[in-house]
C-alpha cells in the first residue's frame, strides 16, 4: 500500500496542477489524461516513419532514396527485388529513354568530371559531376565537417563551406574546398559588418579553397536574412565568422557590397582578380525572371561572366526555415535550371558559364536528369547527411540532432566517428558515380556532356507523355539579343542591368495583346 500510495500522490498532485494551470484547456478540462496527447505528438514522427510508412512514402526524403544512400555508403547490396515499387502512370513519372546502341560501361571514364573556368579565369578548377552542397559550421557538428571533409578528399570532390566562413574543421583533411561568400561576409568581414578585400584575400589564396561562391540566395529561405542567436555564438563560431563572441548578428538579406546587376558583375570580377583568377560564381534562387535577365544583361554589357552558377531549387532544405519560405517561394529546381541554362544561351554566353544544380539529388538518376536538362554537374546536401548517418528525426533546427550530424551538442557529436563517416561519404559519391556510368551506358553516351533534354521524358496526363525538350524548348543561341521567344518578351523588357528591381511590372491583357505596366 505505501509503494502504491508513493506512485498515485505524484499522480494527483500532477492532476491538481492540470486543473489549475491557465495555459493549455486540454488538461484543465481532462487534468493527467490529456498529457497522452503531447506524448503522442512527440512520438508521431518515429512511429510513421519506422513503422508505418511505404517505400515511397516519407517527407522530405522517402524510404526508398534513404535506403539506396544508405547502402551506398555502407557498400551494401542496392538491388531491389520483385520489380519496381513506383507508379509508372502517375502524373510527372520521369525516365530516361535508353538506346539500342548501348555500350559498356567499361569504356566510360567513372572519374566523371568538367573543368569549371571561364575566359577570365586563371587557375581553372576540374571538378566531379557531384559535389557537397553548402552546409556551414554552426548548421552542422565539428564532426559532420571533418567528416564531409574527409570523405571529399577520398573522393576527390569539391565540398562547399556555407555562408559560415572558413573552419579549421573545413581545413584539416585538406579536401577541395569552395568558399561561399553570404551576405554577412563571415569570414571576410570588418567590423562594421562590410566585405573587407584584405581578409578575403588570406583566405581565398589558400591552397586547398578552389573555388569561390558569392551566395545571393538560397532556396530553402530565398530573400531572407538569418540570425545567429547569441548564445550560439560561441567564441570559436565568433573567431571564424570574425565577429564578436556572445552577440547577435545578423545575416541581412541582401549584399552590402553591391546594389544592381552591374555592381554584383563587377564584384565578381574583383573577387577573381582578388582570388589570383580562381573561379568565382554566384549562387541563388530564382524569384522573379526578370532579375535573373537583368544579370545577363549586365554580363553581356560589360563583358564580365562568372565562372559558374549555382541553381538552387525551392526545394532546397535548411536547418532551419519560416514554413511559409519552405514550401511557397522560390521556383523548384527543374524549371529554374532550364530557364537559367535558356537565359545563358539566349544571351549568347552559355558557353562561358557552368551551370550546377542543387536540391534533392540521391542517385544517379537524378544527376542525369539534371545533367540533360541543362547543368554541368550537381552538388547535394541532404544526400550526403544521409551518408554521414542523418536519419531524417526532423530535429535539425533543436540542437537535439540524435545522429550528431546537425547539432553543436559535444555528447551528442561525439557518436559521429570522423574516419568511419568519412569513408561513408566517399563510398555514397563512388556508388552514385558508378550508377550514373551505367545510366550512360544505357543511353549510348559516353559522357555527361553529350546528356541533352532529348533523352527524358515525362507522363503529363494519363494517356499523354512529352519529351523534356517539348516541355522546355530549346532557345536558340543569342536570341535574346535580336528576336527574342515570345515566353521571355515581357521579362525581358523589364529587366535592367542598372537596377535589380524591373524597369516595369509588364502583363499582357489577352484582348488587347499589348503590354501593360502595373503599379
Amino acid at each position: 500500500m505505501w509503494w502504491a500510495f508513493l506512485v498515485v500522490l505524484p499522480l494527483i498532485a500532477l492532476g491538481l496542477y492540470d486543473m489549475a494551470q491557465p495555459r493549455h484547456s486540454l488538461r484543465r478540462n481532462f487534468p493527467l489524461v490529456a498529457r497522452g496527447r503531447w506524448l503522442m505528438e512527440r512520438m508521431r514522427p518515429f512511429i510513421r516513419q519506422y513503422l508505418l510508412e511505404s517505400d515511397t512514402d516519407g517527407r522530405p526524403i522517402s524510404r526508398m532514396f534513404r535506403s539506396v544512400v544508405y547502402q551506398r555508403a555502407k557498400q551494401q547490396s542496392e538491388t531491389v527485388p520483385y520489380g519496381t515499387r513506383v507508379d509508372t502512370y502517375r502524373l510527372g513519372y520521369e525516365w530516361l529513354a535508353q538506346s539500342m546502341a548501348a555500350i559498356d560501361v567499361d569504356e566510360i571514364d567513372p572519374d566523371l568530371r568538367v573543368t569549371v573556368g571561364g575566359p577570365q579565369c586563371r587557375q581553372p578548377y576540374s571538378a566531379s559531376v557531384l559535389n557537397i552542397s553548402a552546409m556551414s559550421y554552426g548548421s552542422l557538428s565539428p564532426t559532420a565537417i571533418l567528416a564531409l571533409n574527409r570523405g571529399a578528399r577520398l573522393g576527390g570532390f569539391s565540398h562547399n563551406t556555407g555562408e559560415g566562413g572558413l573552419s579549421p574543421y573545413h581545413l584539416e583533411h585538406g579536401g577541395d574546398l569552395v568558399w561561399q561568400i553570404g551576405t554577412g561576409y563571415f569570414g571576410c568581414r570588418d567590423d562594421q559588418g562590410r566585405f573587407c578585400a584584405e581578409t578575403f584575400r588570406e583566405r581565398a589564396c589558400l591552397p586547398k579553397v578552389k573555388m569561390i561562391e558569392l551566395k545571393i540566395s538560397q532556396g530553402a529561405k530565398p530573400g531572407h536574412g538569418g540570425i545567429l542567436p547569441a548564445e550560439k555564438n560561441t567564441a570559436e563560431i565568433a573567431a571564424i565568422r570574425d565577429v564578436p563572441p556572445g552577440t547577435r548578428i545578423n545575416s541581412p538579406p541582401v549584399h552590402s557590397a553591391f546594389d544592381s546587376p552591374l555592381g554584383l558583375i563587377d564584384f565578381v570580377e574583383r573577387l577573381r582578380d582578388l582570388s589570383d583568377g580562381k573561379p568565382v560564381g554566384i549562387k541563388l534562387a530564382i524569384g522573379r525572371k526578370s532579375e535573373f535577365l537583368a544579370i545577363g544583361k549586365a554580363m553581356v554589357e560589360r563583358g564580365i561572366y562568372p565562372d559558374f552558377i549555382t541553381v538552387d531549387g525551392g526545394e532546397g532544405g535548411t536547418g532551419a526555415a519560416p514554413i511559409e519560405y519552405t514550401n511557397s517561394v522560390g521556383m523548384p529546381l527543374r524549371e529554374a535550371l532550364a530557364f537559367v541554362d535558356d537565359s545563358l544561351t539566349g544571351f549568347g554566353i552559355r558557353q562561358h558559364i557552368r551551370v550546377i544544380a542543387s536540391g534533392k539529388i540521391f542517385t544517379g538518376f537524378h544527376l542525369v536528369k539534371n545533367l540533360a536538362l541543362g547543368a554541368d554537374l550537381c552538388n547535394s546536401a541532404r544526400g550526403m547527411m544521409l551518408a554521414l548517418g542523418c536519419v531524417q528525426s526532423l530535429t535539425c533546427n533543436s540542437n537535439r540532432c540524435p545522429t550528431g550530424v546537425a547539432t553543436q551538442n559535444p555528447n551528442l557529436y561525439r557518436g559521429l566517428v570522423v574516419s568511419d563517416k568519412g569513408s561513408r561519404v566517399c563510398h555514397f559519391h563512388q556508388g552514385t558515380l558508378a550508377a550514373t556510368s551505367d545510366l550512360l551506358s544505357s543511353a549510348g553516351l559516353r559522357h555527361p556532356e553529350a546528356l541533352n533534354r532529348t533523352h527524358l521524358y515525362r507522363r503529363i496526363s494519363p494517356d499523354s507523355i512529352r519529351r523534356y525538350d517539348e516541355i522546355f524548348p530549346y532557345v536558340r543561341k543569342g536570341s535574346f539579343l535580336d528576336d527574342p521567344p515570345e515566353r521571355y518578351a515581357l521579362e525581358l523588357r523589364e529587366a535592367r542591368a542598372d537596377s535589380f528591381l524591373p524597369e516595369a511590372c509588364l502583363t499582357e491583357i489577352r484582348d488587347s495583346r499589348q503590354p501593360v505596366a502595373r503599379d
